[in-house]
């Protein structure tokens, strides 16, 4: 059986899916989203991603504006992969996703579409396009995380 990692001419389709229909691609007006703005120096990736954590579950994730075919992919596949999840699963997936970028051991199941963007760790200046949204994501969990363990103190 075939894989994504086996077959480039899939890995372009789902990029390029991604990129032109982007998923989740609205940000809300609703006040308990947890946001943050995440940009590239060095190219026009510009994203704000918001997820909305209830207990320990990321009910949601959405995300607006202007970046290049991967990371606009990269934040889009992210999205799907993460709505529904725990905060440990969604934590799990990032580790994995991150292993990939770096050319280490990681599990394709786990992974899904995000395995469109494996080779992309061979190309330096094309990693911090594929990681920006999820280095965002990263930053808006460990902010949950310390607001957890203040309000558990108190």
């Amino acid at each position: 059986m075939h894989t994504i990692k086996d077959n480039p001419i899939l890995k372009r389709e789902i990029m390029m899916d991604h990129y032109e229909s982007p998923r989740n691609f609205q940000l809300s007006n609703d006040s308990f989203y947890r946001q943050i703005h995440v940009y590239s120096q060095s190219c026009q990736d510009d994203i704000h991603l918001q997820i909305l954590i209830n207990k320990d579950i990321i009910e949601d994730v959405r995300f607006e504006g202007k970046a290049c075919v991967i990371a606009t992919a990269a934040t889009s596949i992210m999205t799907e992969l993460i709505k529904g999840c725990s905060i440990k699963q969604a934590n799990e997936i990032i580790e994995n996703y991150f292993a990939m970028i770096n050319q280490k051991e990681y599990d394709e199941n786990l992974l899904k579409e995000a395995v469109a963007l494996e080779t992309i760790g061979k190309q330096a200046n094309r990693i911090s396009c594929a990681t920006l949204s999820w280095n965002g994501l990263k930053e808006l969990l460990n902010e949950n995380e310390k607001k957890q363990s203040e309000s558990n103190k108190n």
